[in-house]
């Protein structure tokens, strides 16, 4: 049971894969937060299927940042498979070549974790310039996590979390919000 602010909230374990989205001011916010993610899951606090920040820029196109680039892996993965083929049929350089376009073909077509149109009509309601980072989460410790991100602060646009967990993100990151747009911060700056 862990314990934050008014009554008890067993907030240990997230039981199935969960979507979070939060929007940040800039990209470089939305990747710092990410990093602190990919660090806390090397310290097994956290398990993430997919990370992606979505960006919304000044002609209000949207652009992915990606974790996989799954034409790349696909053309690499293409390329191996043409060669060995290629080598059977005394034919490597037109095995590479075939391999590696219709891996890059298929990788350009697969579309791994989180849908990428959701992703982008979903940050389409952004303002320009902001980033939305978009987190699909196998599993947590939510507590350790939500102390790691909550000072990066950020508005939560998204969530499959049950309400109760939910508007706990929310408060965390809004008293962070609060803390530095208040008067009193304003004046020690």
């Amino acid at each position: 049971m862990f314990q934050f602010g008014e009554g008890d909230v067993n907030l240990t374990e997230v039981s199935m894969s969960d979507l979070v989205v939060i929007v940040y001011p800039s990209e470089e916010k939305a990747e710092e937060v990410r990093q602190r993610l990919f660090k806390l899951q090397r310290e097994y606090l956290i398990t993430i299927n997919d990370a992606v920040i979505a960006v919304k820029t000044e002609t209000g196109a949207v652009k992915l940042n990606q974790l996989v680039n799954t034409t790349a892996v696909g053309a690499a993965s293409g390329s191996f498979w043409g060669l060995l083929i290629g080598v059977l049929f005394l034919n490597p350089i037109i095995g590479v070549a075939l391999g590696a376009a219709s891996g890059a073909l298929g990788g350009a077509l697969t579309d791994f974790g989180i849908n990428d149109n959701f992703m982008k009509e979903l940050a389409a309601s952004i303002q320009p310039g902001n980033a939305a980072l978009f987190v699909l989460i196998k599993n947590m410790t939510a507590d350790k996590v939500l102390n790691e991100i909550k000072d990066a602060g950020g508005v939560v646009l998204k969530t499959s979390l049950d309400e109760t967990k939910e508007q706990i993100l929310r408060d965390a990151l809004a008293k962070t919000a609060a803390t530095e747009t208040s008067p009193q911060s304003a004046k020690s700056a």
